[in-house]
């Protein structure tokens, strides 16, 4: 590597697919190294994805949990940050290829980390998102902002007591900590902040269904700590059902499959899906190219070193890969990265990489409800307050920036020791607006590109000069 950066009179280009943890981290890691980083993602935001169902509550803003990457990056003066979709990458040629509305860049690579992350899985009915939107990104958690808080609105306004039951009934899919922390924080939402705020109807009323297919609630923790959210879930109102397979979702509610085979229709007009995760789709261009396996789930499997066979200059990170059984939670990115990056600085300087990733497992924590929540972290497994303050203490270290953290604390204040959100704006646009780009499709892009004005090449059309 340094020869062939002698030789071409230039420093070593790394490039970095993914602002999430493993790409944040990965990039900051190489602060000081004699390198250019190119760090592409497909959103200009660092996403602290473990609060999502927090901006959806109404509890936290999208600005506290998702700083702008190029403001964390700023004082970094050998990294770039660029925007643009991953669509290609070619092992050979060293390159990565991204894409935002029409316009195509080539990044050339000397060393690349791939921490492009997971999106939502629906385990091949695809068509469910229409109705039942995942936690995987702002534009999900503000669409299912707009979506809770306007069932309560839409109920006011109803006349008819099945349609108001419809509208009051929510139904959350997947039992994990992301499907437990949602249901919990909708039944306080319901329960608590709106209990005084209408007349006509009583939100305390709301239905709120947590479903999974699996036998227990939260199964990466121990039967122990599933059992205790389990019986905090009832308490504080949330129906929890277990061996309920989905089968349909539309409009106006789901099927579920029980246990015996038989089928049953939930009437609810706001579904969320928290069940299941789909790799980024860079995973099988990778495995194509290297011959590196890539499961059902499109996770690749990297080697020990999280490598890939053949290419020791590209290293795959977080929820992308399948080693170990690796869990895919933050701290395995955040871990990654690091390695990935300390081995881009060993094999830079010509000196041996480190032959293994060894991931140190900090623990599993789940909030349930106000003052409640699990925690599992080395020897230890408890619930309830000390926990709710470990997992209040974890993810406040974990935000980016001393005024994100500030802001957070002060609602969580508000929030959890008063009955108030100060997040609860929702519009029309932030509902529908995916749908309606999704309509679009293509069309979009060729109207908003203001790309350069020659044949064959897209025009715009919003007959704007400064297009």
């Amino acid at each position: 590597m340094t020869t062939v950066t002698q030789s071409t009179g230039r420093r070593p280009q790394v490039v970095i697919i993914g602002s999430g943890f493993g790409g944040l981290f990965a990039a900051q890691r190489l602060k000081k190294a004699p390198v250019d980083v190119t760090l592409v993602a497909k959103t200009s935001h660092h996403l602290f994805q473990p609060l999502l169902y927090q901006v959806a509550t109404g509890i936290l803003s999208e600005g506290e949990i998702a700083p702008a990457t190029r403001e964390i990056l700023r004082d970094q003066d050998n990294a770039r940050v660029v925007l643009g979709e991953v669509t290609d990458i070619d092992l050979t040629a060293r390159t990565v290829t991204s894409t935002v509305l029409g316009r195509t860049t080539v990044h050339p690579y000397d060393e690349l980390i791939v921490a492009a992350g997971a999106g939502q899985s629906y385990f091949g009915n695809d068509q469910f998102a229409e109705f039942a939107p995942g936690m995987k990104s702002i534009d999900d958690a503000l669409e299912l902002r707009g979506r809770i808080f306007g069932a309560f609105e839409l109920a006011e306004l109803a006349t008819d007591p099945g349609e108001i039951d419809r509208l009051l009934t929510f139904v959350v899919v997947g039992a994990g900590p992301t499907g437990v922390e949602m249901a919990g924080q909708i039944a306080e939402l319901a329960r608590r902040t709106l209990r005084k705020d209408f007349r006509r109807i009583d939100p305390t009323s709301a239905r709120v269904i947590l479903l999974d297919a699996a036998p227990k609630v939260l199964p990466p923790f121990v039967d122990k700590l599933g059992q205790k959210a389990h019986r905090q879930l009832n308490e504080i109102g949330v129906e929890v059902q277990l061996g309920a397979m989905v089968t349909d979702v539309d409009a106006d509610g789901i099927v579920v499959k029980d246990g015996d085979g038989h089928e049953r229709r939930i009437h609810a007009a706001t579904k969320i899906w928290a069940a299941g995760v789909q790799a980024s789709p860079l995973g099988k261009i990778l495995g194509d190219q290297s011959g590196a396996a890539v499961d059902r789930a499109g996770r690749i499997s990297v080697q020990d070193d999280l490598t890939l066979p053949g290419h020791p200059e590209v290293h795959v990170v977080g929820d992308m890969i399948s080693l170990k059984r690796l869990p895919g939670v933050a701290q395995v990115a955040i871990q990654g990265g690091k390695f990935a990056a300390d081995a881009v600085r060993a094999r830079i300087a010509g000196r041996p990489t480190a032959p293994e990733f060894t991931y140190f497992d900090k623990g599993s924590m789940a909030t349930i409800s106000r003052f409640h929540a699990v925690a599992d972290t080395w020897k230890f497994q408890f619930g309830g307050f000390l926990a709710w303050v470990l997992w209040l203490v974890v993810h406040v270290m974990y935000q980016v920036g001393f005024k994100n953290r500030f802001t957070t604390v002060i609602h969580w204040a508000v929030s959890f020791l008063g009955r108030g959100r100060s997040q609860r704006t929702a519009t029309q646009q932030q509902v529908y607006g995916r749908l309606a780009l999704e309509e679009l499709g293509a069309d979009f892009e060729v109207s908003k590109t203001g790309g350069q004005r020659h044949l064959g090449e897209p025009v715009d059309v919003t007959g704007r000069d400064s297009a």
